[in-house]
């Protein structure tokens, strides 16, 4: 239960860092991509990738991978970056360490993107996850905002109906009651009759 318990949060932080996105962010990370990535990109969104369409396919795409797949895509050049720049320690770095190369990751990409990889890492289960997801929750420059509340079942609004309509309702309802009453016991009687004779 706590690995699901863990994926789900991980996979919530890269909701919230997708949200936390700007359009004018995304359409950069966007823009900049490689004919390679691009292709991936307009594959996993089924059409021309921009800011909406990667929205779209993230809202769609939250549970079967489609969300990691693109938060992945678009951010690979921030990733690749942060590795870079971590050097030996790019595998196992230190929350220090990490802190020491954020800025420039930020100013080079964006705090969107940048927010973005990091909660990417960790739904991908890096080694560094749980000091990345402190980050996330604490960092004074990549902190994301808290959630908002979502509204988890759709909300069914029932039309709204005037008095005279309901009542005109209610009554061809009743008329339509009183109708099959009387359709019911003239099968009876027939039945009866028939059964007599």
């Amino acid at each position: 239960m706590n690995q699901v318990k863990n994926r789900l949060q991980a996979l919530g932080l890269v909701d919230r860092a997708f949200a936390n996105t700007t359009d004018e962010e995304l359409t950069g990370a966007i823009d900049a991509l490689g004919d390679e990535h691009r292709s991936a990109l307009d594959e996993l969104v089924k059409g021309e990738a921009d800011a909406a369409t990667v929205r779209e396919a993230v809202t769609h795409g939250r549970m079967d991978g489609t969300m990691e797949s693109i938060a992945l895509v678009v951010t690979d050049a921030c990733l690749a970056d942060c590795i870079e720049q971590l050097g030996d320690n790019a595998d196992y770095p230190s929350s220090d360490q990490l802190r020491e190369v954020l800025p420039g990751l930020v100013d080079t990409h964006g705090l969107g993107i940048a927010r973005l990889m990091l909660a990417s890492t960790v739904a991908g289960e890096a080694p560094a996850s749980s000091i990345i997801r402190d980050l996330l929750k604490h960092d004074d420059l990549v902190k994301l905002p808290p959630a908002e509340e979502k509204q988890i079942s759709p909300m069914i609004r029932k039309p709204k109906v005037d008095d005279a309509e309901r009542e005109a309702i209610k009554a061809k309802r009743k008329e339509l009651k009183k109708q099959k009453q009387e359709e019911a016991r003239a099968r009876r009687e027939q039945s009866q009759r028939d059964r007599t004779r």
